[in-house]
């Protein structure tokens, strides 16, 4: 017998995470690391004080309801969480934690690098080369979009919202945000504030989502948005796909309203979209914003810090 609290990891985490894991709870993992179903969780909610899951498990308002009432907390794995419908885990008397801080760095690198090369046609010239099809030059071969010192807008300015500002300083690029509430001046560094979603899209030359997929911001990139773009703009999407109309984006492709879209994330999660395939310049990433050995660690240590927490009967620090 143990009077350790149970918890199931229900995804194949590093060592290190689990090593620390056991020292304090008795542990339930998944080392072939499939997603969990709804059946699954509901009947694992029985044999378990808490779970660790990633947003490959879902818990809407179906699962919330059945929860058995042993478990106590859901310590997600993200800083995402439109994988949970708090309100109804919160009236089953369950907490709910994500791991915010800790992945904005890596996160903001994957959109700088979808911006780089979007911009700069890296999907066209990648296949150039593979494909021994390099075979002519002149002034007008591969001309791309100049990153440096052109306006960035970004729609969400939280923590990876504010690390891609200060990434893209570095670059030169004049920063504009729409967030919900302005930042104050030690925060802004000089960005430019716009108090609507349409002031901004005007000035985007380059356009990069962070932020959370809620009912009022699914496909907050639609048809009458992109057309507020400046002509030839770029969309940059690290956030959640479910904030872009996908028939919308490329619609605007089509249009040439956006000259080239980078996108980590999509509406379908796994697999994308086929029909972005055909085209060259959507510089396409599988949803690996925070997949650094480093940031995965600090998540792993984030959510156990929040169980910590909460079997010490204290409150977690990231409760939501």
């Amino acid at each position: 017998m143990t009077n350790k609290p149970v918890v199931w990891i229900t995804r194949a985490l590093s060592n290190a995470i689990l090593e620390r894991a056991g020292q304090k709870y008795e542990l339930i993992t998944n080392p072939e690391d499939a997603p969990r179903s709804a059946d699954e969780i509901i009947a694992m909610s029985a044999k378990v004080d808490a779970i660790v899951p990633c947003h490959s498990e879902r818990f809407d308002a179906d699962v919330a309801a059945k929860l058995d009432s042993r478990l106590k907390i859901v310590a997600n794995y993200s800083v995402g969480v439109d994988h949970c419908d708090i309100p109804a885990l919160k009236q089953r008397g369950v907490v709910v934690t994500n791991t915010p801080d800790v992945l904005s760095d890596a996160t903001a690198e994957i959109a700088l690098l979808l911006m780089l090369g979007a911009a700069r046609r890296a999907v066209e010239g990648d296949r150039m080369m593979r494909t021994a099809s390099w075979k002519f030059w002149s002034p007008s071969f591969m001309v791309g979009k100049q990153v440096s010192g052109q306006p960035l807008g970004i729609i969400g300015m939280g923590r990876v919202g504010q690390t891609m500002a200060r990434f893209s300083r570095g670059l030169g690029m004049q920063i504009h945000y729409y967030n919900r509430n302005k930042l104050t001046p030690d925060l802004e560094h000089g960005a430019t504030y716009h108090d609507t979603i349409e002031s901004l899209l005007g000035v985007a030359d380059f356009l990069s989502l962070h932020c959370p997929a809620k009912p009022e911001t699914i496909s907050l990139m639609n048809a009458e948005r992109f057309a507020l773009l400046p002509d030839g703009a770029i969309l940059i999407n690290t956030a959640r796909g479910a904030l872009v109309d996908e028939t919308a984006l490329m619609g605007a492709l089509d249009s040439g309203r956006l000259s080239a879209a980078g996108l980590d994330c999509f509406v379908t999660e796994p697999g994308g979209n086929p029909a972005l395939a055909k085209y060259d310049n959507v510089f396409m990433l599988p949803h690996i914003g925070s997949a650094t050995d480093q940031t995965r660690d600090a998540m792993g240590y984030r959510a156990l810090d929040n169980l910590d927490a909460f079997f010490a009967g204290k409150s977690p620090k990231d409760s939501l």
